[in-house]
């Protein structure tokens, strides 16, 4: 053992030290346990079955009213639907046409998961003007995410039965849309072998780089076998499992990577396997924690926004980072202890072969460089930052349709198939809900009929549907513009805020705006009105977290001010990227929540590159007493294993654009750009530059505060608090 772990070891073990001797003394008692509970997890789940189901209610809209007062009045049904849409140049009245027309949608009919089907030629309404377009309507006995995805093909293959060369046949609805979703395996997979690649480039052995990523998917396949059971106690959507493994992936590949450096650092320096796995869960392993801890809380601040099914993903990758939290806590030190004389031994052979090779020397270099300029480096960083970020102030909040959907799925071209033939405001309807209460709602209803028909921005009206007790009608408002249009949501506005209240004075009868395209709208305006308490609450409680850690008031502030430029330049990209379609990409609004989640998600990460690297600042601050120094062995002995751990995370995010659903791309696309930013741009750039300008005021912290805080200790010395920069700290 070296002299230099020597003196790091604490008189009195702490709760690192113990877990860290534990797993490596019961090596096998510990990785017996993980396959044990991972085994027992997925034996319980595969018997259990999932049961994923989006939350959809928006408590206080007034689209979420509407669909209440709908539900209470007998409108409300089970299923969704499905439009089977013809379209025929020689026109739907075609004898030949009409003939493989209705034998298809008789076929369809006695399909099981068909409760009614409506023929297109049952209502002139249904037919495009020009007569070459029209549409079916069949009602699923089921939602359509419940329903399996080879019976949604025989339906589309039964439809489609009809075509001719002279005949065009798709089907458009959610059903529709979940066959071009299709699997995310191929990305996941990807990310993996790119993680793989660059570990064994950094450790050279296949055992080596193999450690962490074994970790990382027993961390992650114990949480997404939870969440299985779970989802029959909370709403939990089906895309949060692959959210799951996105950030599972990263997080534990990324934890696991910086305890493993550690202990490979410890061993180069000469410590014996144990001694060396001891002082790195005692140090990076305590940083671990720390880190995590952060993303845990920026996670949960989730919570304060209310919306069901953001709640339940939130909870879900916040089991995610807190299992791989342990797993690399555990069961890492255990794999080490049975594959450390493999490693060991390559380690000291290239140790040989460079006997003279300094540590960290080139990034040494470059903390030397940024401290001999650190306002350039900052001003410089500011401006590259804040032209990626200007694209978020004109982001727009909503959720992608069929239009978004690749070019040649069947969905994609209903849509455009009813967009041409009946306007595109077709495939965005708004449903309008007249409560006519007592008095009843047809005249009201009628009334409204005439209103809408001739208020600017609604293409068309259908007669008003009334409920089996005649108080609550509805009528569907069609826009002359496309569902995702801003115009769209300025005619919904004009609506709630003029058109319909005015008419409710002339009637006594109350008018809703609901539907899917209002629904949008409300989600959008509940998301951003409760963002900033959701922000407070996140880089609150994480600059409080900070302030325990590094006994500082200018690090948190500088880390929260440093990690909201990193999310700003991620959502500017995302911006770019699929709102504006840069790239080619099909341009649409941002998902509606992704916002709030990138937030969460990078915020925590960040967090893990700023206590990592600040944390080792301040342990050779502790140890040296210099301040220029102990930034510039900060770096050194983090920059390769920050910059490594953030390729890994790009690889990983990024890996998700191969996905085909277009949520992931966005979420995958935005946090790889948060990370490169984070840990090429701030972490070894700018946060050396602002310690360096900061100097010994970086570790202030009033005597009162001090007193108030916990002592979150960064170091395993149990008496740091009596050592003379310790001091300086409260001063």
């Amino acid at each position: 053992m070296s002299s230099d772990s020597a003196v790091r070891e604490p008189a009195r073990p702490g709760g690192f030290v113990r877990i860290a001797r534990f797993a490596q003394r019961h090596s096998l008692a510990a990785i017996g346990a993980w396959i044990a509970v991972l085994a027992g997890i997925w034996v319980t789940a595969s018997m259990a079955g999932d049961d994923y189901r989006d939350d959809v209610s928006l408590p206080g809209t007034e689209s979420q009213h509407a669909a209440d007062l709908l539900a209470e009045h007998g409108f409300g049904r089970a299923g969704d639907t499905l439009q089977i849409v013809f379209h025929a140049d020689a026109g739907l009245g075609d004898p030949a046409v009409r003939t493989e027309v209705e034998r298809a949608l008789a076929e369809v009919a006695a399909l099981p998961p068909i409760s009614a089907l409506e023929s297109p030629y049952a209502s002139p309404a249904t037919v495009a003007p020009d007569g070459s377009t029209g549409y079916a309507t069949a009602v699923l006995d089921v939602a359509s995410e419940d329903l399996p995805l080879d019976e949604v093909q025989r339906i589309v293959d039964t439809a489609q039965s009809a075509e001719t060369d002279e005949l065009q046949v798709e089907v458009g609805g959610e059903a529709a849309r979940l066959l071009a979703e299709g699997e995310t395996g191929t990305a996941e997979l990807a990310g993996i072998l790119a993680a793989l690649v660059i570990l064994v480039l950094m450790f050279g052995t296949v055992i080596a780089a193999g450690l962490p990523i074994v970790t990382a998917l027993f961390a992650v396949g114990s949480a997404v076998g939870l969440i299985v059971l779970a989802s029959h106690a909370f709403p939990i959507t089906s895309y949060t499992q692959y959210l799951m493994v996105l950030v599972g992936l990263g997080v534990g590949i990324d934890y696991a990577l910086l305890i493993f450096a550690r202990y490979r650092a410890e061993i180069l320096r000469g410590s014996e396997p144990e001694a060396a796995a001891t002082t790195a869960i005692d140090s990076a392993g305590r940083t671990v924690f720390f880190a995590g801890t952060t993303v845990i809380v920026a996670l949960l601040g989730l919570v304060t926004l209310g919306l069901g099914s953001v709640q339940g993903s939130a909870l879900a990758l916040a089991l995610t980072v807190l299992a791989t939290m342990i797993a690399s806590l555990t069961l890492l030190p255990a794999l080490l202890a049975r594959f450390a004389r493999q490693f060991t031994a390559r380690a000291a052979k290239r140790a040989a072969k460079h006997p003279g090779r300094t540590e960290g020397a080139r990034w040494r270099r470059l903390a030397a460089a940024v401290q001999r300029r650190p306002v350039a480096a900052i001003v410089l960083a500011v401006v590259v930052l804040g032209a990626l970020a200007a694209p978020a102030l004109n982001l727009r909040l909503g959720f992608a349709d069929a239009g978004n959907d690749p070019p040649d799925t069947t969905s994609r071209q209903a849509y455009d198939l009813l967009a041409a033939g009946f306007g595109p405001g077709v495939n965005g309807p708004l449903l309008i809900t007249v409560d006519g209460g007592d008095d009843g709602a047809e005249g009201p209803a009628r009334a409204a009929t005439t209103t809408l028909a001739g208020t600017a921005g609604v293409a068309a009206t259908t007669p008003p549907t009334l409920s089996e007790d005649g108080r609550v009608a509805t009528i569907l408002a069609i826009p002359d513009s496309s569902p995702q249009d801003a115009a769209t949501a300025d005619l919904v506005t004009a609506l709630r805020d003029d058109v319909l209240p005015a008419l409710s004075e002339r009637t006594g009868a109350d008018y809703l705006v609901g539907g899917a395209t209002a629904a949008t709208q409300d989600y959008a305006g509940k998301v951003a009105d409760r963002m900033p308490y959701f922000v407070a609450v996140v880089v609150g409680l994480s600059v409080l977290i900070l302030m325990a850690m590094f006994r500082s008031i200018l690090i948190p502030i500088k880390a929260a001010v440093l990690n909201l430029l990193s999310i700003g330049a991620a959502l500017g990209a995302m911006t770019l990227v699929f709102q504006q379609g840069l790239f080619g990409i099909a341009p649409g609004p941002i998902e509606a929540y992704l916002p709030i989640l990138v937030f969460a998600i990078v915020f925590g990460l960040s967090m893990d590159y700023e206590v990592f690297l600040v944390s080792r600042i301040h342990e050779e601050r502790e140890r040296t007493g210099d301040d220029a120094a102990a930034v510039r062995e900060g770096l050194a002995h983090t920059g390769a294993v920050i910059t490594a751990a953030g390729l890994i995370m790009i690889l990983v995010f990024g890996a998700f654009m191969l996905s085909p659903q277009r949520l992931l791309q966005q979420v995958g696309f935005g946090m790889a750009v948060a990370i490169f930013v984070d840990a090429v741009i701030i972490r070894c750039l700018v946060v050396p530059a602002a310690m360096q300008l900061m100097g010994r005021r970086a570790w202030w912290l009033p005597s009162a505060l001090a007193r108030r805080l916990p002592r979150l200790n960064l170091e395993s010395r149990p008496d740091t608090a009596a050592t003379p920069l310790a001091k300086e700290h409260v001063s």
